[in-house]
C-alpha cells in the first residue's frame, strides 16, 4: 500500500539500543585524530612531509585540501554520535574505514611503515563498529538498505 511504512525493528539492527561504548570512544578518539590531522596541516603542513621536503604552494594546497576533509569527517562524526544516528553513523564509519585502509595501502607503497598498524587498527576499529552499528557487515546489501 502507498505510503505504507514497515517497521524494521527486531531486524538485528538494534535502531532503539543505545550505541555501544567501545563504537563511542572509537567515534570520539576518531574524529579527535582526524581533527588533529586538520589542524597540523593547517597550521604547520611541514610535519606531513619528511624533513628534507620542500614545502611549496603544492602542499599548502594539498593542505587545504586535508584540512577541510577532515574537519567535515570529524565534525560529522561527532554530530551523529550526538544524535544516535546509528545508520548514518555506520555509514560514516564505513567511509572512514576505508579511507584508512587506502592510507594504509599508500603508505605500504611510500615506506612509511611505523604509522602503518595505527593506521589499520583504526581502520578496522572502524569498520567493525560500522558493521555492528549497521546489524549487517557493511559489504551487504542490507546494511545500506535496511
Amino acid at each position: 500500500m502507498a505510503g505504507e511504512v514497515h517497521s524494521t525493528a527486531g531486524t538485528g539492527s538494534g535502531r532503539n539500543q543505545p550505541i555501544a561504548w567501545w563504537i563511542r570512544v572509537a567515534v570520539i578518539l576518531g574524529a579527535a585524530l582526524t581533527a588533529m590531522g586538520a589542524v597540523i596541516a593547517l597550521v604547520q603542513p611541514a610535519m606531513l612531509v619528511s624533513p628534507h621536503d620542500e614545502i611549496n604552494g603544492a602542499v599548502h594546497i594539498y593542505a587545504g585540501y586535508l584540512v577541510s576533509r577532515n574537519l567535515a569527517i570529524a565534525v560529522l562524526l561527532m554530530a551523529l554520535l550526538i544524535l544516535g544516528a546509528r545508520r548514518a553513523l555506520g555509514n560514516l564509519m564505513a567511509l572512514v574505514g576505508l579511507i584508512q585502509l587506502v592510507d594504509v595501502c599508500m603508505d605500504v607503497v611510500e615506506g612509511r611503515w611505523a604509522i602503518v598498524p595505527g593506521i589499520l587498527v583504526f581502520g578496522i576499529v572502524f569498520l567493525v563498529g560500522a558493521t555492528r552499528l549497521c546489524g549487517f557487515p557493511f559489504w551487504r546489501v542490507e546494511a545500506w538498505t535496511r
